[in-house]
């Protein structure tokens, strides 16, 4: 019993753990801070508030989770350095994107009037509505350099292995969010204005936080200051494929979620409310599962950076094990209490009479997924960047396949077609994965 128990909790295990907790725990702020803002907001006299809000902070989300790339292409890169113990090139991971972050930011800071007008035009809508997601987005974007480089400064960190900096980074710059929040819309009465500056600050505040972090770091792990300031030099051809790559696939994965809703539209307002609430237990799932894949990123690529198969493969099984067990407790939490956290989220009957008649697939999706979310981590660390795009490309040509049973089975349909884009993800990644494994090519020589 004691040398099963130790095969299951090894080092390896310990230390993904190390790694994954403090990234789950700082992703709960996440959450809590769309609860504030929701809260806060919807205690304003007009719902057009609420409703400016939610389009707003919809359209900025979306266009910054495209550029999520910048926070994974440098976790993988800075891992194999480190892995490689190639200070020049921990350097390198982290001016020459973070340099890349900046001035994206800043053209979208300079560009923000025509973005701004433009996402108006295509969203549409109640003009109350539109004028006041267009005051959020003009001031949201003010903090795009601040909240991109913040993205490469936790890739960096999180890829050197510094287990505090979630904690510290997200923890840090919601919590500051919330307080400017309840002060600027609550307490001074300005309205919109006031959440998105308050998120604002709170990305420029996170970003001081960052730099320091990253500071101290660098004098813990033996950085040089002048192999930072010629960090910005060498090839950057890498770093533009990978993150080219990555942009594509995060562009099919934000079209296959937004279509989620888009289709639930046509098929009437109840099953776009009951979807949302559904869309919940998704995301909290995530937010879990993701903290095993941001520390899979780690290891998996300092162990391609040693160029060590056998700590690679430790961490894959570790990664298996650990995840696969939180992904079940998801799944049985889910399947006995399910329909009593949707009687928390909505005090409609008929909402929950719907939630409930979807509530198997919350059950399912836990696991059909965790599979993609180790094997993302596996290759963002790998940084093979191509097989990751092409194997998204698959899951959203199956993903549209499975779309076309909607005539015959309604909003199951669309949780099917979900639940085949995660398995799709995942058995396309495995199967890449298995094959340069079993060639031995999964390192290069």
């Amino acid at each position: 019993m004691i040398n099963t128990s130790m095969r299951f909790f090894t080092a390896t295990d310990k230390n993904l753990w190390r790694l994954a907790l403090p990234m789950i725990l700082s992703n709960i702020t996440v959450p809590l801070l769309g609860l504030v803002d929701t809260a806060v907001i919807g205690h304003l006299d007009s719902p057009i508030f609420l409703g400016g809000v939610a389009v707003g902070t919809t359209l900025t989300s979306f266009v910054f989770m495209l550029l999520l790339f910048l926070r994974m292409s440098t976790t993988g890169l800075t891992a194999q350095a480190y892995g490689a113990s190639d200070k020049p090139a921990l350097a390198r991971a982290l001016v020459q994107p973070l340099l890349m972050a900046l001035v994206a930011g800043i053209i979208l800071v300079l560009l923000r009037e025509p973005i701004t007008h433009v996402a108006m035009q295509i969203v549409g809508g109640d003009p109350a509505v539109q004028q006041q997601a267009a005051l959020f987005m003009h001031i949201r974007w003010l903090s795009a350099p601040a909240m991109l480089a913040n993205l490469v400064i936790l890739g960096w960190l999180l890829g050197v292995q510094y287990a505090r900096a979630p904690v510290i980074l997200l923890v840090v710059g919601n919590l500051v969010n919330i307080l400017l929040d309840l002060w600027l819309v609550l307490g001074l009465d300005y309205g919109v204005a006031g959440a998105a500056t308050a998120t604002a600050v709170a990305e420029y505040l996170t970003f001081l936080v960052g730099l320091g972090m990253v500071w101290h770091v660098a004098r813990l792990r033996g950085l040089r200051w002048q192999w930072l300031k010629a960090g910005w030099r060498g090839d950057i051809s890498r770093l533009l494929r990978l993150n080219r790559d990555i942009l594509l696939r995060s562009l099919l994965l934000q079209l296959c979620f937004a279509s989620l809703t888009i289709l639930a539209a046509r098929l009437g307002p109840e099953i776009v409310a009951t979807n949302a609430i559904l869309l919940m237990f998704i995301t909290f799932t995530a937010y879990a599962l993701d903290g095993f894949a941001y520390a899979v990123e780690a290891y998996s690529g300092e162990a391609c950076g040693a160029r060590d198969s056998r700590q690679l493969m430790a961490v894959w099984q570790a990664s298996c094990r650990q995840a696969g067990l939180v992904a079940l407790v998801f799944a049985v939490i889910y399947a006995l209490a399910g329909n009593a956290i949707i009687n928390m989220l909505t005090s409609l009957a008929s909402l929950r009479e719907l939630a409930g008649h979807y509530l198997i697939w919350q059950v399912v999706m836990p696991l059909a997924g965790v599979w993609c979310y180790l094997l993302d981590g596996m290759f963002i660390g790998a940084t093979r960047g191509r097989e990751m795009r092409n194997s998204m490309a698959v899951a959203a040509a199956g993903y549209g396949l499975t779309l076309c049973t909607l005539p015959w089975l309604g909003n199951h349909g669309l949780w099917l077609a979900m639940t085949v884009f995660l398995l799709l993800r995942g058995v396309s990644l495995w199967l890449i994965w298995h094959k340069h494994w079993q060639k031995g090519s999964w390192i290069p020589s």
